[in-house]
C-alpha cells in the first residue's frame, strides 16, 4: 500500500494530507442551515451537514493531493449518524482517487486488536461472505501497549494490502510527559522507534515499508534523531501550520530521495476560509475555493522550504 502512496505524492507533487475533520464551528451556514431544515437540529442534520462539507472539500482538492485523513472522533461525536458520514466519506474520497488514512488511534491486545483491524482495514467475515467495514488504506495505531497490539494490524497489512502509522512521537505539547521520559539513557519515544523499524522489516512494499509511523512538526530535532532509527517507515507528520509547525522545520523528516515523510494539515485547509488572508478573497459560502487555495499554498510553502522548488 505504501507504494500506492509514494506513487500519488509523485504524481501530484504534493507530499501533504488533508485532515477532514470537521467541527459543526466550522461549518458555514449555507451548509448547516439545508441540512438542519431537512433533518432538524439533530445528529442526523449534523451528520448530512459534516458529509457535505467534506464533499465540497474533496471536490475541490482531489486532483491536488494523494490522500485524505478523517479523524473519527470528529464524527462519532455524532453518533451513529456520525459513523455513517464517516464511511460515505472514505467512500466518495475512493471514488475521486484518494487514499484514505483512517486517524482512528487504536490499540489493544489480542482479539480486540484483531477486531480493531478488521474493522479499519480488512474485512469481517459473516457467515460465508465478507464485508469490509470502513474500508481505510492506512489506520493510525497506537503502540504503546506492545507488539500484542501491533501484530494484528501487521497481519492486515500483509493479507490485504494496507498499511498503518503507529505514534513515536506526537505534535501535542504534554507528549513529553511520557514520550521523553529516559528509559536506560534514552527517550522512550526512540525505543518505539527502534521497534517500528523492526516490525516494518515484516511488511516491505519496495524500498519502504507500509509501516510508518507518527512524528509531529513541532520537534524537528527529534525527527532528525527518528528518521535515522526509521529510514524505510513513511513519517506521517502532524503539527504542520496551526500548531505551529513550518516548512522549513519538515527537512529532517525526508530522506534523501526526496520521499519518507507526508505531512498533515486539517483546519489550515477545511477551515481555510475563516482565515484572514483568504477571507479578504473568500465569501463563507466559497469555503471549498479557499480549501483549494489553501492546498496550493501549502505545496508551494513545503516544496519551497524542502527541496527547493514550488
Amino acid at each position: 500500500m505504501i507504494s500506492k502512496l509514494i506513487d500519488k505524492i509523485q504524481k501530484t507533487n504534493a507530499p501533504i494530507v488533508v485532515g477532514l475533520d470537521p467541527m459543526l464551528s466550522y461549518i458555514p451556514e449555507c451548509i448547516t442551515k439545508p441540512a438542519f431544515e431537512q433533518f432538524g437540529e439533530t445528529f442526523e442534520g449534523a451528520a448530512e451537514a459534516v458529509w457535505q462539507y467534506n464533499k465540497a472539500i474533496v471536490d475541490a482538492t482531489y486532483d491536488l493531493i494523494p490522500c485524505v485523513k478523517p479523524q473519527i472522533a470528529m464524527y462519532e461525536q455524532f453518533g451513529i449518524p456520525g459513523l455513517v458520514a464517516f464511511r460515505k466519506t472514505v467512500d466518495y474520497c475512493h471514488e475521486k482517487g484518494l487514499l484514505v488514512i483512517g486517524d482512528v488511534k487504536r490499540g489493544d491486545i489480542g482479539s480486540t486488536s484483531a477486531a480493531y483491524a478488521v474493522a479499519h482495514l480488512g474485512k469481517t467475515v459473516i457467515g460465508g461472505k465478507s464485508f469490509a467495514a470502513f474500508d481505510e488504506d492506512f489506520a493510525t495505531v497506537n503502540p504503546y501497549l506492545g507488539s500484542d497490539g501491533v501484530k494484528p494490524f501487521l497481519e492486515v497489512c500483509n493479507s490485504d494490502d494496507k498499511g498503518i502509522f503507529l505514534l513515536v512521537k506526537t505534535s501535542n505539547p504534554s507528549s513529553g510527559e511520557f514520550q521523553d521520559r529516559l528509559i536506560d539513557g534514552r527517550p522512550l519515544y526512540e525505543w518505539v522507534g527502534e521497534k517500528v523499524a523492526e516490525w516494518g522489516e515484516a511488511s516491505m512494499d519496495g524500498a519502504y515499508s507500509n509501516v510508518g509511523c507518527v512524528v509531529g512538526a513541532t520537534y524537528p530535532e527529534m525527527g532528525r534523531i527518528l528518521r535515522g532509527i526509521m529510514p524505510k517507515a513513511y513519517i506521517l507528520v502532524p503539527g504542520y501550520g496551526a500548531q505551529g509547525g513550518t516548512a522549513e522545520g519538515l527537512k529532517p523528516y525526508f530522506n534523501a530521495d526526496g520521499l519518507g515523510a507526508i505531512v498533515n494539515s486539517s483546519r489550515g485547509i477545511i477551515a481555510a476560509y475563516k482565515q484572514a488572508k483568504y477571507a479578504e478573497k473568500f465569501a463563507p459560502e466559497n469555503f471549498a475555493d479557499a480549501s483549494r487555495q489553501a492546498v496550493i499554498d501549502m505545496r508551494e510553502d513545503i516544496n519551497g522550504a524542502v527541496f527547493g522548488n514550488a
